[in-house]
């Protein structure tokens, strides 16, 4: 007990310390002023790990951030100060419990990349391979967790204060952001990542990735072959190797929406410095962080991008249901409106300029107006594909990713067609349908006899109905306050003929305390009405 009471007081001296230095961080970016996206970014980058990866998750979620700070959010960066190449040193000794040159001939004392939570040197290994080391930083699985309790109870504070109703709640998008920290601090689940990602891309020519160490890799030490190639950004370097970079860049695409609507497995975080070229071969790297789609999420998308193409206002508005998490009353005419809206913006543009990225952000932005909760698959989704593009408008500017999709959505569907399966799918629904109009007959005398007994009852939703019962709501709620105003006075001013005590100026207390509740409901009614005005 005494134990427990020393480690409980020691931990909330450590977040008391950490609270401190998050307001430190507050006054010196000067927030007090107002906040603008760069200066969001600089707050987070201040603010540590934890804060850099919430952005990055926010950057995901424009349902939850407007698209400006969304875009600034995306420039956050994971690099971080190296660590000591003493403190690598004992994190690899006490993972092996060994000394590091029984395992490494090698290790480079400069680190390749310091990032949030890892730390990446080159290495030899004993049997002459080369290799790179992923090491995490001490501690930091300590660290994030501290933070996130305090994010989380600085959320549940919020939520009692505002008494907010949105869509979006903040305790939804730490646990999202906590999901995505422990995915990438576990290095043996990023193992099996790039495991799955070698399996479903086996027969894929031109797609390779890192060959991992299972023997030499545990939870917080990951072991990969070195990738000797060229960053797909550096065109200078590829084109001096007589690389196509035009076919690059539609190869990269397809193979990503092969991840997305094939697999459903697919790199999130696909930036250039991730995809590199070695012997012709796309090689994707740090697989640390991956989005998954089910079935019915892969089906949603398809049925996006076909009525997209064929500017389906009823399909789109479908396919958004089909994504989303309904989390409120919906008004589809409305909904219905804003697609027809949206899709009318790309009734004249061509193929070549439409960017799939910014077309999957206006849904979820309009999924977010229309209170339709957005699942981490998704967000996932919409950040990968906004940074392929990109990456493809540097490559090839004039292929379109869209065009890509479509293309490999027509493939997809002819692949997967089967004049017998359709048959029998055909004669199954034919089937079906003859039962139940069978059946109706039947179905219409039970809803007769219950009509003429009077146990039929009908539920009447009038679209557009909402405003007016609302305003008559409150006009029955004024009338209320009146009454009650009417009955106050009424009872005060006969407790006056009395001799009731106590009093206050010659006022018996009872009255005239009715007399100012009276007065302060009448005050309100009065600014209610001025204010209807």
């Amino acid at each position: 007990m005494l134990g427990d009471f020393f480690q409980n007081k020691i931990e909330d001296a450590g977040a008391t310390a950490r609270l401190r230095g998050m307001v430190g961080v507050l006054r010196k970016r000067d927030v007090v002023r107002g906040m603008t996206p760069a200066k969001l970014r600089l707050v987070l980058e201040d603010l540590g790990p934890t804060f850099v990866k919430l952005g990055q998750v926010m950057s995901m979620r424009p349902d939850f951030l407007p698209p400006e700070y969304c875009d600034e959010l995306m420039k956050l960066q994971s690099s971080a100060k190296p660590l000591p190449f003493s403190v690598i040193l004992e994190v690899i000794e006490r993972e092996y419990s060994r000394r590091w040159n029984k395992i490494f001939s090698y290790i480079d004392e400069e680190a390749l990349g310091s990032a949030s939570i890892a730390q990446v040197h080159r290495a030899i290994l004993t049997t002459g391979e080369k290799v790179v080391v992923k090491v995490q930083r001490p501690g930091i699985y300590d660290i994030m967790n501290q933070d996130i309790v305090l994010l989380k109870r600085a959320a549940t504070l919020l939520k009692i204060v505002s008494h907010s109703q949105d869509v979006v709640d903040f305790n939804m998008v730490l646990d999202e952001m906590w999901t995505i920290a422990k995915q990438e601090m576990d290095f043996l689940m990023e193992a099996d990542h790039i495991e799955e990602f070698q399996h479903l891309n086996r027969d894929v020519e031109y797609i390779s990735c890192p060959h991992v160490y299972r023997q030499l890799s545990t939870q917080h030490i990951l072991v990969m072959e070195s990738v000797e190639g060229i960053r797909i950004d550096d065109f200078d370097q590829l084109k001096s190797r007589g690389y196509d970079i035009d076919q690059l860049g539609h190869r990269l695409g397809e193979n990503y929406v092969k991840q997305i609507i094939e697999d459903g497995f697919f790199h999130a975080d696909p930036h250039p410095g991730n995809i590199w070229i070695r012997n012709g071969r796309i090689v994707w790297l740090d697989l640390g962080m991956v989005g998954r789609l089910s079935g019915r999420d892969r089906a949603a998308i398809r049925k996006a991008v076909f009525a997209l193409t064929s500017h389906d206002t009823f399909e789109m508005k479908a396919a958004v249901l089909s994504l989303g998490v309904v989390r409120g009353k919906i008004n589809h005419t409305a909904l219905y409106q804003d697609i027809d809206a949206m899709l009318s913006q790309y009734g004249s543009l061509d193929f070549s300029d439409l960017q799939m990225g910014v077309l999957t952000r206006q849904i979820m932005n309009l999924m977010r107006v229309h209170h339709i909760g957005c699942p981490q698959g998704l967000s996932m989704f919409a950040r990968g594909v906004l940074t392929v593009e990109g990456v493809m408008r540097m490559c090839c500017p004039k292929v379109s990713f869209v065009e890509i999709f479509a293309k490999s959505l027509a493939l997809d569907y002819k692949k997967h067609f089967h004049w017998r399966d359709e048959l029998d799918k055909a004669k199954r629904e034919g089937f079906l349908l003859l039962r139940k109009s069978a059946q109706l007959p039947e179905q219409i005398s039970d809803i007769l006899k219950m009509t003429m007994s009077g146990q039929t009852k009908v539920n009447l939703d009038l679209t557009g109905s909402e405003e007016p019962l609302r305003k008559f709501d409150q006009m029955i709620n004024k009338l209320i306050l009146a009454l009650l105003v009417a009955a106050l006075l009424l009872g005060s001013s006969t407790i006056c003929t009395t001799q009731m005590t106590p009093k206050i100026m010659e006022i018996p207390l009872l009255g005239f305390v009715g007399y100012l509740i009276a007065f302060i409901l009448s005050m309100r009614i009065i600014w209610e009405i001025h204010k209807g005005r």
